[in-house]
């Protein structure tokens, strides 16, 4: 059945593109979408170029047909999707009293629905053992209030991933959130490479001690 396969769901330059490298240097073939083309392809070189077979698929994935279709069509080619990895967020500067409703809502259809999607596309692909991954934040428990609805992003992505955990530990598929207690840059202890090794690992855990949501402290 060939490498296992990891699904890169918003793989940009920071933490998206080091969970790509990190995974595929575990022997994992990598399949990348997001919405620019340009990124995708510089990433995907980058990573072919390091042996790591790479596929990528441009799409907006708050389009919720094209997405499904995108994934659908990764677990097609591979015949198998054994991670998901969802990464996505918009960091909106707007506090409460400033947003509006349908940004709120433009937000969350970004940061925490397409979760829904990649999730069910990818289902008919799982195998005991497969995992979901999220990125986490922080902005969770501790809103950063000039930007509020990177909170409420964060706190409901948390919220689904323990349900998709729930739903799909009966079939040996667990998921599970990183939450980010600090500020993401290079070169530091929030580093996208070492919280990368961080969501690495916590796919990993064990059984039965499995947590739906790991802390990363740097």
């Amino acid at each position: 059945m060939g490498n296992p396969v990891l699904v890169v769901v918003g793989a940009g330059p920071g933490v998206g593109a080091s969970v790509a490298r990190r995974f595929g240097a575990e022997g994992y073939a990598v399949a990348l979408v997001s919405r620019s083309p340009e990124r995708l392809a510089t990433l995907a070189a980058q990573l072919q170029a390091t042996g790591v077979p790479t596929t990528w698929t441009a799409c907006d994935i708050t389009d919720q047909e094209t997405f499904h279709a995108a994934v659908t069509g990764f677990g097609e080619q591979h015949e198998r999707i054994d991670v998901v990895h969802f990464n996505p967020s918009i960091a909106r500067e707007k506090d409460a009293l400033t947003l509006s409703p349908e940004e709120l809502l433009e937000d969350v259809r970004l940061g925490v629905a397409p979760l829904l999607t990649a999730v069910q596309a990818a289902r008919p692909f799982f195998r005991p053992g497969s995992r979901v991954l999220a990125t986490g934040s922080r902005s969770a428990d501790r809103p950063w209030s000039q930007a509020a609805s990177l909170g409420v992003q964060k706190a409901g992505l948390r919220n689904l991933v323990r349900s998709l955990d729930a739903t799909l530990r009966a079939e040996g598929v667990r998921a599970v959130s990183l939450t980010v207690n600090g500020s993401l840059a290079a070169g530091t202890a929030f580093d996208p490479d070492r919280v990368a090794d961080a969501l690495l690992a916590a796919s990993r855990q064990e059984e039965g001690s499995w947590r739906s949501e790991v802390g990363y402290d740097g």
